[in-house]
């Protein structure tokens, strides 16, 4: 029985350290199916957001899914130390049990409580090994321990980092693209100002910006559900209005060259493809959908506007043809994204006149809120 136990400690002990050094340290996506770390994230954000699909207020709503990034992360950190110590304490267990306690032989809460001290480099000494084996497994649990605080206090400081770079662009659209961003708002306000070589440039920082965010999303998964800081604002919406941008512009707008929007559209689709796909999001046909982002009258109507800020925009049928067959490419990935994770997709054209975020606070939203 002992030796059974034993070994499948040792098991336990191996699967949360691979698992472990796959998830911080290993660089390249893992491809197996069957990782604890996988199967966490699925089962605790089917819970979490299975309860947020319910909350009607978006406020409220994004608000409580806002908070599983983070927490999701310590829990994971929590879950990994529990069970390493919990099969340190088995395999002390299965020796024997060969400690010193104070109350005498010890029974397994104690070797649980040793392997805890012994985990956390306590060094408390009021349970000590006293043979060889017991010793032995002492100083592998104490180095493990040693190492697995050093990884964490290196690893939380990389997540945020990158979570700060990629927030970083996002922000900046605000002011290109407008609150929620939008293709069309983007194109608009850099025609209106006739400064095409600007929209440009952001299109080449958009395809930076959108291989950084794939390299440490896929290197760091849990970045996939840490929300922006702002409203109506998403890295889910980011990349899709930087797609649509680029579809638009590989259509044809006079004056705008289309060789930097296919760089940029080539890289943020390798990303919308590649990041659908982490956790197994099931990818959604959109087309086969009864909804569709751009009909053939919104697209006309897009048209129009864009011309009314002096573009000279392509609005045919082949166009609109050319623009379904670009969008089939990257539409059903960041839907899968979306419907996902719950990030809402812009449209290619907002509704109505919107306020930017830089224009408000949370002081003005107060002023102008109705006194019950």
């Amino acid at each position: 029985m002992r030796i059974l136990v034993g070994i499948l400690s040792v098991v336990l002990i191996l699967i949360i350290l691979q698992d472990a050094f796959e998830t911080i340290v290993l660089p390249r996506r893992p491809t197996r199916r069957f990782r604890l770390t996988r199967i966490f994230y699925t089962l605790m954000w089917h819970l979490w957001s299975g309860i947020g699909r319910k909350i009607r207020s978006t406020n409220r709503r994004d608000n409580y899914l806002s908070y599983f990034g983070p927490l999701s992360l310590l829990l994971l950190l929590i879950v990994w130390a529990v069970v390493l110590i919990f099969g340190f304490a088995c395999l002390q267990w299965a020796f024997g049990a060969a400690l010193q306690a104070p109350g005498g032989k010890p029974g397994f809460f104690t070797v649980f409580y040793m392997s805890g001290t012994t985990f956390f480099t306590l060094g408390l000494g009021d349970v000590i090994p006293v043979t060889t084996g017991a010793r032995v497994i002492t100083i592998i649990e104490c180095g493990i321990g040693f190492g697995f605080l050093a990884l964490v206090i290196g690893y939380l400081p990389v997540i945020y980092q990158s979570f700060s770079r990629r927030e970083v662009n996002i922000s900046l659209l605000d002011a290109h693209a407008g609150s929620p961003p939008s293709a069309a708002e983007l194109l608009h306000r850099h025609s209106m100002g006739h400064d095409t070589d600007a929209l440009v440039n952001i299109l080449r920082d958009g395809e930076r910006w959108a291989a950084d965010m794939m390299e440490s999303q896929l290197s760091y998964p849990v970045l996939m559900y840490y929300r922006s800081q702002h409203d109506r604002q998403s890295w889910v919406a980011g990349l899709t209005t930087l797609l649509d941008v680029c579809a638009l512009v590989m259509v044809g707008i006079d004056g705008i060259p289309a060789k930097p929007a296919w760089f940029t559209f080539a890289i943020a689709r390798h990303a919308a493809v590649d990041l659908s796909q982490i956790f197994g999001s099931r990818v959604i046909r959109p087309f086969n959908c009864t909804t569709d982002r751009l009909p053939l009258e919104e697209f006309k109507g897009l048209c129009d506007y864009l011309t009314s800020s002096g573009m000279q925009v392509k609005s045919d049928e082949k166009a609109y043809q050319k623009l379904k067959e670009l969008r089939k490419m990257y539409e059903p990935y960041v839907n899968a994204l979306s419907q996902y994770l719950l990030m809402p997709l812009p449209n290619f054209m907002n509704e109505g006149e919107s306020i930017d975020d830089w224009r408000t606070s949370a002081w003005e939203h107060a002023e102008h809120a109705p006194v019950a």
